[in-house]
């Protein structure tokens, strides 16, 4: 009885082990891998107004976002692909109190993510950011704000990511 108690533990641990390693092994997952890398980042005018890494971890499944600014402003957002919604996720946090989740997917090369925040009157600003691999192994972000339920988007943020060397 013992040993055959011992013995499905350890195939249950063995089949679990093999699952976590295998789970993120699909070409959705790697669909914004074209985000690795350290950055420097740029506005329109080319200043840099920040730096930004992005790396794997948790076993490939999760990118991280490391955001920093000279101002001391700082940012950190977890991205992963949801397998069972079919879409990805990203959560993004800083230091002025901002949590912004948001949803979405790759669509013609493009990563283009939709979520919304409430602002301090209780009205809903909804948020689309999308990050696009550009020539030169560049990406460029593009946040948009929109506060009449996606009839017009305002820009908040355009960026040019140029990889550090």
């Amino acid at each position: 009885m013992k040993t055959t108690i011992i013995l499905l533990f350890s195939l249950l641990f063995t089949s679990a082990n093999l699952q976590a390693k295998g789970s993120c092994d699909e070409a959705e997952y790697q669909q914004f891998d074209f985000w690795l890398g350290q950055w420097q980042v740029t506005n329109p005018e080319n200043n840099q107004v920040s730096e930004s890494k992005i790396t794997k971890i948790l076993g490939g499944c999760v990118l991280l976002e490391e955001y920093n600014a000279p101002s001391g402003f700082q940012g950190k957002s977890l991205n992963i692909y949801d397998k069972q919604q079919k879409k990805w996720h990203q959560s993004w946090t800083d230091n002025s109190g901002l949590l912004l989740q948001l949803n979405g997917e790759f669509i013609d090369n493009s990563m283009i993510l939709k979520g919304s925040i409430v602002d301090d009157k209780g009205k809903e600003l909804f948020q689309m950011i999308t990050w696009s691999l550009l020539e030169n192994n560049k990406v460029r972000q593009h946040w948009q704000q929109s506060i009449d339920a996606g009839i017009t988007w305002v820009t908040l943020f355009d960026g040019t990511y140029t990889r550090r060397q």
